[in-house]
């Protein structure tokens, strides 16, 4: 069946796709042959479809869940969390420590002045145990009946040879110090000075008091006369 076409003057629609290669012509003043699907078809056949090339986008940053990023994190975490019990757990065990030290110190001073006073006491008790004996010799010498004065004299010598192994007992030792000897200014103290021709300068020329030592130290000086020659 014949298809009547408006004309339509000076009209030539152009169908633009691609480049100039590309382009069909379809000029409807001229009548056209055959039906419009055969039509299609011809023009169809000559197009060739131009492919629109992919845009290339830029890389966006994308949300990602690292399971790895956050295992680590978690992990972390823990391990935190473990230290710090650790470090609770140390600081606990310190404190107990600590406390328990500080009440073994309180108990080991108060033995300690326990002992010191004990050692003390037992010190006393045994030089009051060694001079009671010459105390006791004292007061036999005093009720005696003597027949002359050597006899009274001997007594009294007895009981200064017990009281010096009394002292002897307890690490006490009688300086040797005799009259004639060099004034020796580490273990003696000048009380005065005397004249004696038969005595050098500078001897010991009477003994006011003995001087003793405690386990090999002085414990007290001698008080002594320095002789000192009538040239000097």
């Amino acid at each position: 069946m014949p298809t009547e076409n408006p004309q339509q003057p000076d009209a030539k629609p152009n169908l633009v796709l691609g480049e100039a290669e590309d382009m069909v012509d379809l000029n409807l003043d001229e009548p056209l042959e055959g039906d419009l699907q055969s039509v299609a078809d011809e023009v169809a056949s000559e197009y060739h479809t131009q492919v629109v090339p992919e845009l290339e986008l830029p890389d966006l940053p994308q949300p990602s869940m690292d399971l790895d990023g956050r295992l680590d994190l978690e992990s972390a975490l823990t391990e935190a969390e473990h230290q710090m019990e650790d470090l609770l757990r140390r600081e606990a065990e310190l404190m107990d420590q600590q406390r328990r030290m500080a009440a073994d110190f309180n108990n080991f001073r108060s033995r300690a002045q326990r002992d010191i006073a004990l050692a003390v006491e037992q010190a006393e008790r045994k030089i009051l145990l060694e001079m009671l004996p010459v105390l006791d010799n004292f007061d036999r010498g005093l009720s005696a009946t003597y027949q002359d004065l050597e006899s009274f004299q001997s007594g009294v010598e007895l009981i200064r040879r017990q009281f010096l192994e009394a002292l002897r007992r307890l690490n006490v030792e009688q300086l040797p110090l005799q009259v004639g000897d060099p004034f020796d200014a580490l273990n003696a103290e000048a009380l005065t000075t005397f004249t004696d021709p038969n005595l050098p300068d500078g001897a010991v020329a009477a003994i006011y008091e003995r001087g003793f030592s405690l386990k090999g130290q002085l414990l007290r000086a001698a008080r002594v006369v320095v002789n000192r020659s009538q040239g000097a």
